[in-house]
């Protein structure tokens, strides 16, 4: 066992050149001048010696090393897209219902725009499985909602049924129940053109404008983004508004049974369970005397609660990112507007619109031998979300704290630290602004994710005439953080103690992602913030976070991953929280996590995982197609738990160099990235880049040094 543990180091340290001084003189450590956050209090640290912590290795190789190389031109690849402003931001990809909605609300809006929609349609039909339908993940099989989405489009835009791939897409609808079994933002969309009966959706009275902030079933009590969604179509379903479209561009043919004949009562959402009572079946009978109300709404109630509801949406309409910066509730804002008597020219409508057509993608593919331009949209942008992780690997992988474009990355940062109160105050009263969001401008809704990890990056950083101002942006954002931890231990990512499961029942909630819980990728996230500003277990944050995570980890080791896809990712989350926080490496259930990644390591050397995952299903965990985001996510959850004289590190490490092209970046077109599980799934288009540099860099200096960058950077700050 012994020759073999040498031969596997000995394939680790061939990586690696072993010349004294072999790093880039830019990579070596600078000293940091003002950040010490366990008291609050800036002190000067001293310069790090570097040459102090180099590990010594006997073996070295030639040509120079392969890591040294792979990460200087990953970095190359990112300086040379580095926005003038400070921010590096990549493409968020989702799937084809976003084009699909994108169409139908022109339509919608009487605002066709034949250029646009010849180029969508080709995306449309690019994307189009060989068995007819549409997924909602690379991979994915045919999933209902979205090639029912898609088919209308199409159908919208003048596409006729009689096309071979329309005849094989209403075949593939139908093989899979046609549109009755779409889901309820499906049925919502098709009900605005007669496409599907109201009867059938579920009924949500915009008198819930009217309960207390405090009361269990308010408004509050649901997520950030299903609020959003949600308050303009309380507008929209006390107005039932409906575009009238000539029959031929009609659906009737995806319904297995003529319209007519239909009893809505037997199909999703409102197919009882069953048992006799279950809290879905209460929900059911309730629906029932919902939409018996709505037929003689009290009048002064429902102008009270539309007036609530225009003023609440108006409201948060005011920055420059569209209503909750999301485009569902973008698309269902400019609705919402036009049932309130908004005209098509009216500024606020205007404004809408522009912001979602900010949100359009322009590309180009092959179809029929030919390349084509086309369309799609994206969900939203992601600059502070691809700033802030850069920015912690680019630290990591050796570039000075005060390099300029470190500099500016950070003064941008800074610049989008959220200074109103947003909704969040709702459920954690005592916190103050200073979280940051995900998007250009979210101003309302700062989330706890980002914040963390732009939290990690500004404490990294050294940016000179602003020490003072990033000290004090750090300690705010901290605070906001702190604030926002729940009751169970955990974090959600934009409220406090949003869970209250019974939500998950209604009809309305079919996409089961109507609540905002406390998470354990986010858990490992703040308790890795913690350490990177010098706390450790004796933090009173700490303990219940760490009890959290001992409750949630799986039987097999692993951690649910809610924001990314998914164990991988989650237990990548949560190591590196531990390492961060101080916990013990030789723990049991670091080890069993441990022992779980070795075990999902795929025949190449790389780790993959599909969003099959998410269904309770143990067969899908950690399983998948290689790739590069979750191979590094992986790597890096291993390095975290001290496993980096593991063979499969080294095997891993060598995917990646493998895997790298000569410009230094990465490919990558799988959805690794969650929007809300089993439902909505994201490609982030930089994940592929930013995060093997990171690994890499991590692996080089834990090889040559025996630390990571951020622990050397972490023990400075709690010494101080």
């Amino acid at each position: 066992m012994n020759i073999i543990k040498a031969l596997f180091t000995r394939l680790s340290d061939s990586l690696l050149s072993t010349v004294q001084g072999r790093l880039d003189p830019a990579t070596e450590f600078t000293p940091i001048t003002s950040l010490r956050l366990v008291s609050d209090k800036p002190v000067v640290l001293p310069s790090l010696d570097s040459s102090a912590a180099r590990r010594p290795i006997g073996h070295a190789v030639s040509p120079p090393n392969a890591v040294d190389d792979a990460i200087r031109r990953s970095q190359s690849w990112f300086f040379n897209r580095q926005h003038a402003e400070g921010y590096w931001v990549a493409e968020l990809e989702a799937d084809t219902t976003l084009t699909s909605e994108y169409l139908m609300l022109r339509r919608f809006l009487d605002r066709v725009d034949p250029e646009r929609e010849e180029k969508a349609v080709r995306y449309l039909q690019a994307t189009q499985l060989p068995d007819g339908g549409w997924p909602i993940y690379y991979g994915g099989p045919a999933e209902i909602s979205a090639s029912v989405k898609a088919y209308f489009a199409l159908k919208l835009s003048g596409v006729s049924a009689t096309e071979p791939f329309m005849v094989r897409a209403k075949e593939r609808i139908l093989a899979m129940g046609g549109v009755l079994q779409a889901n309820v933002f499906t049925k919502i969309t098709l009900a605005l053109f007669d496409q599907y009966d109201w009867e059938g959706v579920p009924h949500m009275p915009v008198e819930l404008m009217l309960l207390p902030k405090k009361f269990y079933f308010s408004i509050y009590a649901i997520s950030y983004w299903s609020r959003a969604v949600l308050i303009p179509l309380l507008i929209i379903f006390a107005h039932r508004p409906v575009c009238h479209i000539p029959r031929e561009q009609g659906i009737d043919e995806l319904y297995p049974i003529p319209r007519a004949e239909i009893r809505y009562w037997k199909y999703p959402p409102f197919n009882k369970d069953q048992a006799w009572f279950t809290p879905h079946n209460f929900f059911v009978a309730l629906d029932v005397m919902l939409k018996l109300y709505d037929r003689m709404p009290m009048r002064v109630l429902r102008e009270k609660a539309l007036h609530k509801a225009a003023c609440w949406m108006v409201d948060h309409l005011k920055g420059s990112g569209g209503l909750g910066a999301i485009y569902p509730a973008m698309a269902n804002s400019i609705m919402a507007l036009q049932c309130l008597g908004y005209g098509t020219d009216d500024p606020l409508v205007v404004k809408a619109l522009r912001e979602i057509e900010e949100l359009e993608v322009y590309d180009s593919t092959m179809i029929n031998g030919e390349i084509v331009p086309t369309l799609h949209l994206q969900p939203c942008f992601s600059p502070i979300w691809d700033t802030a992780l850069l920015t912690n690997a680019l630290v990591e992988a050796g570039v000075p704290q005060d390099h300029p474009a470190l500099q500016k990355a950070g003064r941008y940062l800074m610049s989008r630290q959220t200074k109103t109160v947003g909704d969040w105050i709702v459920s954690s009263q005592n916190a103050e602004p200073g979280g940051w969001y995900f998007q250009f401008e979210n101003e309302l809704y700062p989330d706890v994710d980002d914040s963390a990890v732009v939290i990690m990056a500004l404490s990294k950083l050294k940016i000179p005439g602003h020490e003072g101002e990033l000290n004090e942006s750090i300690c705010r954002g901290k605070r906001w953080v702190l604030a926002m931890q729940g009751s169970d231990g955990g974090w959600g990512a934009y409220d406090k103690d949003n869970n209250r499961v019974v939500f998950n029942y209604i009809p309305f909630a079919d996409h089961k992602a109507l609540l905002d819980p406390s998470t354990s990728d986010l858990a490992g996230r703040c308790l890795e913030m913690l350490g990177a500003l010098g706390y450790d277990k004796t933090h009173p944050a700490a303990g219940p976070a760490l009890a959290f995570l001992k409750k949630e980890q799986e039987e097999d080791g692993s951690w649910y991953g809610r924001w990314g896809v998914n164990y991988i990712y989650g237990t990548w989350s949560v190591l590196a929280g531990l390492r961060a926080i101080g916990e013990d490496l030789s723990a049991p259930s670091i080890r069993r996590a441990v022992a779980w990644l070795e075990s999902k390591q795929n025949p190449d050397g790389g780790w993959g995982e599909s969003c099959l995952s998410y269904r309770d299903e143990l067969e899908h965990r950690g399983k998948g197609e290689s790739t590069p985001s979750q191979t590094a996510w992986a790597l890096m959850a291993l390095m975290s738990a001290g496993a980096i004289d593991s063979f499969s590190v080294a095997r891993g490490v060598q995917f990646l160099l493998r895997r790298q092209m000569k410009d230094g970046a990465w490919e990558e077109i799988s959805h690794t990235g969650t929007g809300f599980p089993r439902v909505f799934y994201l490609r982030y288009h930089w994940y592929c880049q930013y995060f093997p540099l990171w690994a890499l860099a991590m692996y080089r200096n834990l090889r040559s040094r025996g630390k990571m960058r951020a622990d050397e950077l972490r023990h400075h700050i709690a010494k101080s």
